[in-house]
């Protein structure tokens, strides 16, 4: 690999194209290396030449008649779009840097998932602050229904149709303000407590925008995730929403037919005409609050300490009982909180206290955990399926491997030593794919398509040889940078190079939909 700076070079476009020699030069030309371009098309041979943060032309180029202010030698590399996570966390405001992203060539991270982020009244100012902020990668935003449900006043009460309007208006006001579309966590409050009415409500006018409800489905537990994910079409069919499954998985089941049998029902779906898709990372562990664990009047808005004083044990026995069915207390690693890094099994021990006496301490909101509740073959399945893209589901601060090494993971693992993908397949779910879910690309809201290397796109880029990615984070040691890519680009600038920050500012920024809403 070959960096040169400042250096002018003429050339001549190849294949009868001719770019003429023009002032001030192209920004970069990346030459000699092996285009994968995001739309699933077999890699090619090709050089790039950006300008303006733009992609300026994609093929062979003779140098006679054109000049470049650097030169990127990318010969025995890949050069692809920039990895978009189609679902991730983080504070771009508060910690901005984002270097566990970049470390993986990601470029583009979708954030307000789960039901959560911004309040949709003040989302145009959040925006504002992002780019303010300056972080390591751009950032486009859903908006929240838990978050919506609180700021529309409804809570945790059932809407009556006034309490319906307020939550779809300020669906609308998301929209307005830049966001991409909706997010839902029903496996949280006050969430949870919707129903298809509101569901159908909240999600029209995303659907009348053209954009996405991104969903956290009600549960992933093998004997309802069934019924989960027909909830989620029928909210499609009910309101014509593309309608999303984050983070796809089975928990505690082991037949990979389980998850033939999810996307069986996706596939139906879309024969029907409703446009279903899904995204999964690439591990068997999943990440979230011990709130999952608790029984509905346990959480809020339910007094905690009335429920401790008053059905201390059976919330004992319940806790017990919903531990042990996923796979015991040895399969609950605390990410969070004093006993962070230790099992849920290795504190009891150490306290000398039933495990679950330790949880009911702990509160739903006391900390939060991976659970070991997964499995491989069943995630594969989900992996492997076109209409499944990849994401992380992690932040730079989680205490799961996933927010350092899925990206990385993919190719590592499932690229390159098991074939279950080939590498233009995993681009394409990283990149062109995800973008047209979200709506990034050339028929999305975007003044700047991303997601593909072609003329006029933005010159989001990374270049890496296959063979050196290497994920290096375990859930022992979460924050491990991944490895390999050795250069990486957002808007035509440099970012990340053999594994470091580019700059002492980011080069991302607020990613803000303008849709066509009357």
């Amino acid at each position: 690999m070959l960096v040169t700076m400042a250096v002018l070079i003429p050339l001549a476009l190849g294949a009868g194209v001719w770019a003429e020699p023009q002032e001030p030069p192209y920004d970069w030309l990346i030459v000699g290396g092996t285009v994968v371009d995001g739309t699933g098309a077999a890699g090619r041979a090709a050089d790039v030449l950006i300008r303006d943060g733009r992609i300026a032309f994609v093929g062979q180029v003779d140098r006679s008649s054109v000049a470049a202010r650097q030169v990127f030698d990318a010969r025995g590399l890949v050069v692809a779009p920039g990895f978009i996570d189609a679902h991730a966390h983080g504070d771009p405001v508060g910690d901005p840097s984002f270097s566990n992203f970049l470390a993986m060539g990601v470029t583009t991270i979708v954030l307000g998932q789960d039901g959560g982020g911004p309040e949709a009244g003040g989302l145009h100012a959040h925006l504002d602050a992002v780019d303010a902020a300056s972080p390591g990668v751009n950032v486009a935003y859903l908006v929240g229904h838990n978050t919506i449900r609180r700021e529309s006043g409804v809570g945790h009460d059932d809407p009556d149709p006034a309490g319906l309007a307020r939550l779809a208006g300020l669906v609308e006001t998301g929209l307005r303000a830049g966001a991409f579309g909706l997010s839902t966590g029903l496996e949280y409050d006050p969430g949870a407590r919707a129903g298809a009415e509101e569901l159908a409500a909240i999600a029209a006018p995303v659907a009348a925008a053209g954009g996405v409800v991104m969903s956290h489905m009600r549960s992933e537990d093998a004997d309802r995730v069934d019924d989960a994910l027909a909830e989620l079409i029928e909210q499609g069919r009910r309101s014509g929403a593309h309608v999303h499954a984050a983070h796809m998985k089975v928990v505690l089941g082991q037949d990979p037919e389980l998850a033939d049998r999810l996307l069986a029902a996706m596939a139906a779906a879309r024969a029907e005409g409703i446009h279903v898709t899904g995204d999964v990372y690439p591990y068997t562990a999943s990440y979230t609050g011990l709130s999952i664990l608790f029984p509905e009047w346990a959480r809020p808005p339910h007094d905690y300490r009335a429920v401790v004083r008053e059905r201390r044990q059976e919330l004992a026995d319940h806790l017990r009982r919903r531990v042990e069915s996923r796979n015991g207390p040895e399969a609950t690693l605390l990410g969070t909180g004093r006993w962070a890094g230790r099992t849920l099994a290795d504190v009891a021990r150490e306290q000398g206290r039933p495990f679950q006496e330790i949880l009911v301490d702990l509160g739903p909101g006391g900390a939060s955990a991976a659970y070991f509740v997964m499995d491989e073959a069943v995630m594969s399945r989900f992996l492997a399926d076109p209409y499944v893209v990849i994401s992380s589901d992690g932040s730079p601060t989680m205490l799961h491997p996933r927010g350092y090494g899925a990206f990385a993971r993919v190719i590592r693992r499932y690229v390159m030593e098991e074939r279950l993908l080939e590498l233009e397949e995993a681009v394409r779910k990283m990149t062109g794919l995800t973008a047209a879910i979200v709506g990034l690309d050339d028929a999305g809201p975007v003044d700047v398509s991303r997601g593909r290397i072609e003329a006029g796109w933005a010159a989001d880029l990374v270049a890496f040889d296959p063979t050196q990615v290497q994920d290096r984070a375990q859930y022992h040691q979460p924050h491990q940078l991944a490895e390999g890519m050795l250069m990486v680009w957002i808007g035509g600038e440099p970012v990340w190079k053999d594994g470091q920050p580019v700059g002492e500012s980011g080069r991302g920024k607020a990613l803000r939909a303008t849709w066509a809403i009357r």
